[in-house]
Formats: C-alpha cells, structure tokens, sequence
C-alpha cells in the first residue's frame, strides 16, 4: 500500500508538540487517582467515548468492518499499554515511566521486518546498544535503588511494545480514517479489554465523589481526547520517524511536572542514562535523513506496505 506524502509542516509539529505535553500528564492523574492503576485506565478510556461521539457521529457508516475489527484490535494493545504504564508509576518515576515506554522504535523496527519483510537500517543494532547503554546507566543510577524501582522500569519498558503496535497500526488507518474515529473505535477495544484486567487483577472500582472522578476525567481529556487524538491527527502529517523524535521531548517535559508536584528528584546519572537512551534512539532514527535535511518518506512504506 503506497502512502501518502508527509509534509512536516511547522505547525504540524508544533500541534504534536502540544500534544505531548498533554501526554506527559498521564502520571500525575495516575498518581492522583485513588482507584487501582487498571482501574483508573478504564475509566479514562471509558469516559472518552461521548466525548469522541459527537466527532466521529457522522463517520460511523463509512468505515468498513475490517478497519473496526483492526482498530478493535489497536484498542487491546493500548490496553496492555495503559495497565503497564499505570502500574509502572506505583513503582518507578513518572520519567522513568515516560521515558522507558516511549522505547517504541525498538518494536516498530523489528515487527516491520517480521511483519513487513523490511530491511533493518545499517546502524540499527548500534543504535539499539547505545539505548541499551542508556537505559542500564537509568536503572542503576536511582537516588534510592529498591526492587520495587527496578520492576516499576520494567512494566515501562514492557509497555512500549504494546504502545508500538498500536502506533503501527494507527499510522497504518491514518491515511483513510481520521484521528478521532481512530481514538473512539480502538477505545472499545481498549475499554473491554482493561475491565477484564481489572476484575481479574484488582476488582471492579466505581468512583465516588469529585476527588475521585477529577483526576479520571484529567485523564480523559488531556490523554484521550486532546493528547493521543491530536498525535493521531498529526500522524497523517508527520512522517513517523520526525513524530518519534519528537515524542521523546514527553520524559523531559513529565520529569519536570513531577519535580514540581510530587518533588521526585533525579540522579545525575539518571539524567546521563536519560541522555544517551535519547541519543541511541535519535542514531537510528537519523538514517532515514536524506541530504536535504528531511526524512525519508521511505520508512512510511517500510512500516506499512
């Protein structure tokens, strides 16, 4: 499937760049919320789904069944996605939590040669040491190790695959759905999904009163309704290796609302571990820089073909 051109337009960029500091709020609802992290997912993606109707109301009779029992499918894996990542903050800090799921590139890259019969880029294995380096220099320079940190960074971690296969497959629907029926079908999926998980993992919650429902609504709004539907939007205008660069400003940008709301503090050698996970990432995504400057549209036929 040929895919469109991706112009990289300032403010496209710009809107993703809104879009992520949406994002990064994620963990201060997550902490704020007195309901169990899975919990505290469903109803955030419960909770989106009036919101996104009015949107997408006109839509609905266009979209084929194969696209809604894909996009059914996304919502699973946004599900494993926000149960990691919430979970992840009972245990580790947001950055951490933010920086470690945003790993993406290493499950896009290998699933498009599996899936895709796609050439791994040249210096692919070098990036993904020098991240490794990175992520290892992170876990081991905690202000105050405890297994619990280092469990919280591997439920992060674990979630990047699951929020890489959603992207895949978002970026994959973006040409011909848009971001907001992408958002409210996928949100089924996601919502079905994470009301198993919690009645099997923590029992089903219901929220009372508004301290318990404003941080649940926090969460709809900045990450479902605004965050992940605006970065879907700019899917369609970005090509995917720029969008993930950017995506990785999001661990900065929570680290600093953490610091300022729940003083979480990071370590040098935190901060160094952050650094070089950013680099290794950037060293892959860098090959696909033709002379001129700009990206390749190449990747947007390597990753969906």
């Amino acid at each position: 499937m040929k895919q469109k051109i991706r112009n990289n337009e300032s403010k496209d960029i710009f809107l993703e760049l809104i879009a992520i500091v949406f994002l990064a709020t994620g963990g201060i609802f997550v902490k704020l919320s007195s309901l169990g992290p899975i919990n505290t997912g469903f109803y955030r993606v419960l909770f989106s789904i009036p919101l996104l109707y009015p949107l997408v109301r006109t839509q609905l009779k266009t979209i084929s069944k194969k696209d809604v029992l894909i996009l059914l499918a996304a919502g699973v894996f946004l599900a494993g996605d926000i149960a990691l990542w919430n979970l992840s903050f009972s245990y580790t800090s947001v950055a951490n939590a933010n920086l470690l799921t945003n790993l993406t590139p290493f499950t896009v890259v290998p699933l498009s040669y599996f899936l895709f019969k796609e050439k791994v880029p040249k210096l692919f294995l070098l990036g993904a040491g020098i991240t490794i380096l990175g992520v290892f220099i992170l876990i081991c320079g905690k202000v105050t190790p405890t297994a619990g940190n280092y469990f919280g960074d591997l439920l992060a971690f674990c979630a990047s695959f699951f929020y890489g296969c959603f992207l895949i497959i978002s970026y994959h629907l973006r040409d011909r759905i848009s971001s907001s029926m992408i958002m409210f079908v996928s949100a089924f999926g996601s919502a079905a999904t994470l009301l198993v998980m919690a009645g099997l993992a923590e029992g089903v919650q219901v929220p009372h009163g508004i301290n318990e429902l404003y941080p649940l609504l926090g969460l709809t709004i900045c990450l479902q309704l605004i965050g992940h539907n605006l970065l879907a939007h700019c899917q369609g205008k970005i090509n995917v290796n720029l969008s993930s660069i950017i995506c990785l400003s999001q661990p900065v940008i929570a680290s600093f609302y953490s610091f300022v709301l729940f003083s979480e503090k990071i370590s040098v050698m935190e901060m160094l571990g952050i650094v070089i996970v950013i680099g290794g990432i950037f060293l892959v995504k860098a090959q696909y820089t033709k002379k001129s400057g700009c990206l390749e549209d190449k990747v947007d036929e390597e990753l969906i073909s």
